[in-house]
């Protein structure tokens, strides 16, 4: 998601992100805290939840119920919990009892995850529309968001459009004083095509004005654009993206150029890089697990789902020991890229995602167990093999009727936007 960003990143950087309003917290491994410390017993994780502690849980919750696991009554009282009187959540509050002030650290990315975690465990809408009427007191007069309410505006639009959106708002009617949307704004930060980086988002303007393209906002420009939360289902591809200069540039465009940014992007190698941490002694570039995994989520919602077949194929083979070390939301990330393209996540590169998300907190309140995998001869019986009755002579019968009534079936969606 901006958007799911890695923990450990957050903990060095936390000052200057909040300086610069720029990206989320995410899912890469936080600094444990000091045994002094005791976590609370419904929050996911034993990582420091100084700077994420709402930021994974809410992931844990949203990529739970898109796969049928309902999370205990105490993980969801403890993220109620952190809610402010105003609606807003803070990244983490060690003591919920003190009510929220002007020194708490409230912030727009962790209450968009958390408006669209309540939203998807249910019974708690008056909560979420105590959070979405704080966002939206919070928009910025060109129609966005910063990290930190007043900051700046960023790719914090991104996963701010997608809790609106969840929580059943119009976003068109979203406008501000003077007009403007929340797409208004994110489009500021779509890279025009025609560059090495055209289609690509940025976080912000830098310093001199300029887009710097970036693979984690682009994956969360795409979802914003498209108007789509943290978790999109199965998407069948459509053709191939393209990028496209047009004026105006409509959303439905933008999401569109993203995708083909990210295909791009995934192409060489299956994965996105990291640029080497602040003072790191090796410049080579890394892996970025986190953003590889919401690029494949990204390319699904936009209708593209098989420019991420290889990076999903990679995650499965190579993301065990990131997401063991990252903990809750980097197992999210992953359910979530699985969920998205149709890849078993029980089964991904020989893991069970779900257990090992549930197992990073409390038992959850109920589990829907997955149907087993049908055999060859009850694929046959049921119309799913070869024979009269199974999936090619359905494809031949398909074929037969559209040709004699000339109906066209088009694709779809998430950069979707054309």
């Amino acid at each position: 998601m901006t958007v799911r960003r890695s923990a450990a990143a957050l903990a060095a950087t936390a000052a200057v992100l909040c300086a610069a309003a720029a990206a989320a917290p995410a899912a890469v491994a936080a600094p444990s805290p000091s045994p002094s410390a005791a976590l609370p017993s419904g929050l996911y994780g034993t990582a420091d939840p100084t700077y994420d502690g709402v930021w994974r849980q809410s992931l844990a919750f949203v990529s739970q119920r898109a796969v049928g696991v309902m999370p205990a009554a105490q993980a969801v009282d403890w993220l109620v919990g952190q809610q402010c009187d105003s609606g807003a959540f803070a990244a983490y509050r060690p003591d919920p009892s003190v009510p929220c002030d002007a020194k708490t650290t409230i912030d727009t990315n962790a209450t968009a995850a958390a408006v669209q975690a309540l939203h998807e465990v249910g019974r708690h809408e008056e909560l979420v529309a105590n959070g979405v009427d704080w966002l939206k007191s919070v928009q910025n007069e060109d129609g966005g968001w910063g990290y930190t309410a007043g900051g700046p505006s960023a790719n914090s639009t991104s996963i701010v459009i997608g809790a609106l959106a969840r929580a059943g708002e119009r976003l068109g009617d979203i406008t501000t004083h003077g007009g403007k949307t929340p797409y208004d704004a994110l489009l500021t930060f779509a890279i025009p095509c025609g560059g090495k980086d055209g289609g690509a988002f940025a976080y912000q303007p830098d310093k001199a004005g300029q887009l710097v393209a970036n693979g984690d906002a682009t994956a969360a420009g795409v979802l914003g654009s498209l108007g789509k939360g943290l978790v999109v289902g199965d998407t069948a591809a459509a053709k191939a993206p393209t990028c496209k200069k047009t004026t105006p540039l409509r959303p439905e465009r933008a999401a569109q150029n993203g995708a083909h940014y990210l295909a791009g992007a995934l192409a060489k190698t299956g994965h996105l890089d990291q640029p080497p941490m602040p003072g790191a002694e090796d410049s080579a570039p890394q892996p970025d697990f986190g953003n590889t995994a919401d690029a494949v989520v990204a390319l699904s919602a936009s209708g593209h789902q098989d420019k991420a077949a290889a990076s999903v194929d990679w995650l499965a083979k190579n993301s065990a020991d990131w997401a063991a070390q990252s903990g809750p939301a980097a197992y999210a990330q992953l359910v979530m890229a699985a969920h998205s393209t149709g890849a078993d996540v029980h089964d991904f590169g020989g893991a069970d995602l779900v257990a090992q998300l549930n197992a990073t907190g409390p038992a959850p309140a109920s589990v829907s167990k997955p149907k087993p995998a049908a055999t060859e001869e009850e694929k046959k019986d049921s119309g799913d093999g070869d024979g009269i009755g199974g999936v090619w002579w359905f494809v031949g019968i398909g074929l037969a009727v559209g040709a004699g009534a000339g109906f066209l079936i088009s694709g779809r969606r998430k950069n979707q936007q054309l």
